[in-house]
């Protein structure tokens, strides 16, 4: 009997878990995305925008990446936990030491256990900023909250030139100085100011995901004349925040509902805000304003609403979203690390400074991290062995680790790690 039962179980299992098998080929193309630039950029299967991931629940993706370009890349799904597996992580130098030129590897990327708002983007250098990045989608079998229609709005930033270019141009002007280089917003993989119109049908409730596979650029988002409600930040379900409209950093995503109207007398438009909090802002072109038409009804008059402030409006803030599993204060904490962020100029004062929580700004070394964890023996468990340019800090397993971070610097920066979901505990001004 308990052999049968375990058969029944594993059966079980492979019903419900499927394999989806998605093809890669990562190469050059030479596109203008803006309208205006033509550059080469990085594209999958000879596109841009690349196409969408979508699974389910408990899914295995199986992403299979041949690099076409003249360098190595990988692979990182922002947000995943790749729970024993972090050699599937993807970040450069870190977990893997990235694909060679005409060379393949296969991601495997099990869902189980998280569902949510997603992307995957290119982590071994510079390949985010040139196109190599894509949302990546995982359904609920049973959502929280029911809705009629999930759609998808991606925002980017798109620079006038490769990213190799820009970092060029960059390290010869003063910090902050951009010359002729300010991005163009992409609204759904083109042209903010050409985006198609999005269609609701009176009545009808709609999940928005949206998401921002920016690399240095804020926005912010709003749909006036309706309510949005957030149930979703970051791939964590969350209680129902209604907010005026939606504040996002470079690769934070929101799910949010949305009731359309019971009457199609009036079409509307999505406000998107694209604007730096990392660089000097450029007056005329930065903060920049898009509109993307909301059609109820084909030839119906476009409501107008009078400009609001946005001081005096409600906008989405992590600190107070609640998450839907109520999950209990981590405690006690095991240790603290402190972290503060420090600008190290250049000697001749030109250039970005770099940017550091340490002595050292932050450099690959020659080996993979992961492989020096693996191979070191007692050694792993010190710091030291990953080279003072790491910024390495060794934790034990399963313990409770506080992370303050400290941002004395007048420019804003967002802080992702890797293969966890943490606790927000305290937010406090510089002051």
């Amino acid at each position: 009997m308990l052999l049968a039962a375990l058969t029944l179980l594993v059966v079980q299992v492979c019903v419900f878990a499927e394999h989806v098998r998605v093809s890669w080929n990562v190469g050059y193309l030479n596109i203008s995305r803006d309208g205006y630039n033509t550059w080469q950029a990085i594209g999958v299967n000879g596109s841009l925008p690349i196409a969408p991931i979508y699974v389910d629940e408990g899914d295995i993706l199986e992403l299979n990446v041949h690099n076409l370009l003249d360098k190595p890349i990988s692979v990182h799904s922002h947000g995943l936990f790749f729970k024993n597996a972090t050699y599937y992580d993807g970040a450069g130098m870190v977990t893997e030491c990235g694909i060679p030129p005409n060379e393949s590897f296969t991601y495997i990327i099990d869902t189980g256990g998280q569902t949510g708002t997603f992307w995957i983007h290119g982590h071994h250098h510079s390949e985010l900023s040139d196109g190599l990045r894509a949302p990546f989608i995982i359904r609920e079998k049973v959502p929280a909250v029911q809705y009629d229609e999930d759609i998808l709005i991606t925002l980017e930033d798109w620079q006038r030139m490769r990213a190799d270019d820009l970092t060029n141009l960059q390290q010869s002007v003063p910090f902050g100085s951009l010359g002729p280089n300010n991005p163009t917003a992409l609204i759904n993989g083109i042209n903010g100011n050409k985006t198609q119109p999005i269609h609701f049908v009176p009545g009808r409730r709609y999940r928005l995901r949206v998401v921002s596979m920016s690399g240095t650029y804020w926005f912010k988002f709003r749909l006036p004349g309706h309510t949005l409600e957030i149930i979703e930040g970051d791939g964590t379900d969350t209680e129902p925040a209604v907010v005026d409209g939606l504040d996002l950093c470079p690769g934070q995503r929101y799910s949010v509902l949305v009731t359309a109207h019971d009457t199609d007398a009036f079409n509307y438009a999505f406000n998107v805000t694209f604007y730096s909090k990392f660089f000097n802002q450029v007056a005329g072109l930065d903060p920049r304003h898009y509109e993307i038409p909301l059609v109820y009804r084909p030839n119906a008059l476009t409501r107008k609403f009078p400009v609001i402030e946005d001081s005096e409006l409600t906008w989405s803030d992590d600190f107070a979203l609640v998450p839907r599993d109520k999950q209990p204060l981590l405690a006690p904490v095991d240790r603290q690390i402190v972290l503060t962020e420090r600008e190290h100029d250049h000697e001749n004062g030109i250039g970005s400074a770099d940017i550091a929580f340490g002595d050292y700004a932050y450099s690959p070394g020659l080996v993979p991290s992961l492989f020096t964890a693996l191979t070191t023996g007692a050694l792993a468990g010190e710091s030291s062995v990953y080279g003072p340019q790491a910024n390495a800090f060794v934790v034990k397993h399963m313990h409770v680790v506080e992370i303050v971070l400290n941002n004395p610097n007048n420019r804003y920066h967002s802080f992702h790690m890797h293969g966890h979901a943490f606790q927000i505990v305290e937010v406090a001004d510089a002051t």
